[in-house]
């Protein structure tokens, strides 16, 4: 005969692997993720060199930029922000690199002044929004063309080539560790650094309760101004970074480069499980979202579809996985009420 002691442990020990199992399942960045190794394994069994470990990292590369820019992203819409223009700020910082390199500066040293302009631009998003009191989206939406302005200017539209390609700065960011691109690393630092900051700091704790009830976080003291100021110029330091890493990577700098970075930025977050309602926000879901909307681009070269339809292709995975994404919301609300 068992006793009820015996019986005990085992049904923790069951409980909590079942939790556990289902807070796996219910992590907002579950279904992205999911859904992203599902397409890279379809179009594999399809095409097999699709699964080359050279093409994967590959995608990871590409995606490396937009991952960056993503995750700023995915702080904003935690608080009910947007910024347009952060695909401006990552062409502007990288041809600033570039011209910097050109003209003779170091190049370590130049890609730190790179990384310092996009937090200086994030802080002129942050001071129109603060002083002249517009809406966020409608002072990046500003800036966006201001900022892509300038970088066209001051190139005179040309791109800056005949870089010094063999200096340490090119061969190291530019190039791998172990195997493994050096920007996809940093995405990676950038993913595990951010993710504690928001959801186990008290920072974090202030942008997502901004973005959960505005008016109850004013009146327990948060400000939303000064929080929003540090969120747009990390954002503006995340498009810095990424700007460092794609001028070491291209070798060349293009003042179009980063057109539409915004919209994809915005579409990762979103896609990756972070609602643009606001309080609650996952940088791992908005990295991976990046990923899987270049899965998308490269698949479709793999199945010689025309270039035409990419941007086709690409809005109806969004819609999809919005779509499915507010379905498993809405089940999981409903289960919760039960």
């Amino acid at each position: 005969m068992v006793s009820t002691a015996d019986a005990g442990p085992p049904r923790r020990a069951n409980g909590h692997k079942a939790g556990v199992v289902a807070r796996i399942f219910g992590a907002p960045s579950f279904s992205v993720i999911a859904a992203t190794v599902a397409l890279v394994l379809v179009i594999g069994v399809l095409r097999p060199t699709y699964l080359q470990a050279s093409q994967l990292l590959d995608i990871l590369q590409s995606s490396a930029y937009v991952g960056l820019l993503a995750a700023g992203m995915a702080l904003l819409l935690s608080m009910r922000e947007i910024d347009l223009s952060v695909g401006s700020m990552f062409g502007l910082c990288l041809i600033s690199v570039a011209m910097l390199i050109s003209a003779g500066f170091n190049a370590w040293l130049a890609a730190g002044a790179g990384i310092v302009l996009g937090g200086l631009l994030g802080a002129v998003n942050a001071a129109i929004v603060t002083y002249i009191r517009i809406p966020t989206i409608v002072a990046t939406l500003a800036t966006l063309s201001v900022f892509r302005g300038l970088a066209i200017a001051v190139t005179d539209g040309s791109q800056v080539a005949s870089l010094p390609v063999t200096d340490s700065f090119f061969t190291i960011v530019g190039g791998t560790v172990l195997g493994v691109p050096f920007g996809v690393l940093v995405l990676a630092i950038m993913v595990i650094g951010l993710s504690l900051v928001l959801h186990h700091t008290p920072f974090g704790y202030r942008v997502l309760a901004i973005g959960s009830n505005p008016g109850a976080a004013q009146f327990s003291g948060i400000s939303a101004n000064r929080v929003r100021t540090q969120v747009l110029i990390l954002s503006g330091l995340l498009a810095g970074v990424a700007g460092v890493l794609g001028i070491a990577f291209f070798t060349s700098g293009d003042p179009n480069i980063g057109g539409g970075f915004e919209l994809a930025a915005i579409a990762a977050a979103v896609i990756g499980g972070t609602p643009l309602r606001g309080g609650s926000g996952t940088i791992l879901g908005a990295a991976v979202g990046a990923v899987l909307l270049n899965v998308v681009a490269t698949g479709l070269t793999y199945f010689n579809v025309p270039a035409n339809w990419s941007e086709f292709a690409t809005g109806a995975v969004i819609l999809l996985a919005v779509a499915i994404d507010s379905l498993a919301r809405r089940r999981r609300a409903a289960n919760q009420e039960k």
